[in-house]
């Protein structure tokens, strides 16, 4: 009888080490005594065998083997993309006063 492995649905926060992502997971409990709603992220190392996840995209990571010493999560599949903006785009997206840095550089006399 085979296990059933354990999933998490999170957001890849980086990706600079070959074959390997860091998926950002979190939960939200209440706590015990206060009643306040307490945020919590755990992050996992995955792997991720042809180097397809990207910074922002939303993976389901699966539990698996060890593959290393701090890798034991595996990307099962991406579940959305992140959109990808040109820096061209960000800059004409900025309104033109922003664009005059002249207003930042004056002092508080002036």
């Amino acid at each position: 009888m085979e296990k059933k492995r354990k999933t998490r649905l999170g957001q890849v926060i980086s990706n600079r080490m070959d074959k390997t992502v860091v998926v950002a997971v979190g939960a939200a409990r209440r706590h015990p005594i206060y009643k306040k709603t307490v945020k919590h992220t755990i992050k996992y190392k995955a792997h991720d065998e042809g180097n397809v996840c990207r910074v922002g995209d939303t993976v389901r990571i699966v539990e698996t083997r060890p593959l290393s010493k701090e890798k034991r999560w595996r990307v099962k599949e991406i579940v959305s993309r992140r959109e990808i903006i040109e820096p061209s785009k960000i800059i004409e997206d900025i309104p033109m006063d922003v664009k005059d840095d002249s207003a930042i550089h004056q002092t508080k006399g002036d």
